[in-house]
């Protein structure tokens, strides 16, 4: 039994760390592209650019998936729905 309570302290071994999980890996935080390149100008009449935030559905990408802070997403965002509107990018894909 001393065993079983010995070998447990050995594998919770997490070198002082308080958030230590051994089933989740901490992921590295997302960089917005956007804050990150200056020169970078998001453009609704620009598709090619677009489809990076769109998934294969036509969807748009969460921040999560992205990487974009959150001022940015709202620009993405309304650069796609502006991009449907005048039919650069699809609502669907079939």
């Amino acid at each position: 039994m001393a065993d079983k309570k010995q070998n447990n302290k050995r594998r919770n071994n997490n070198n002082g760390d308080e958030d230590f999980n051994p089933r989740f890996r901490k992921m590295r935080k997302k960089v917005c592209t956007l804050c990150s390149d200056k020169n970078f100008v998001l453009d609704y009449k620009n598709p090619e650019q677009l489809k990076k935030f769109i998934n294969d559905k036509g969807k748009i990408l969460p921040r999560r998936a992205t990487g974009a802070c959150a001022k940015h997403q709202r620009d993405i965002t309304l650069a796609i729905k502006r991009a449907r509107h005048i039919a650069i990018l699809p609502y669907t894909q079939n």
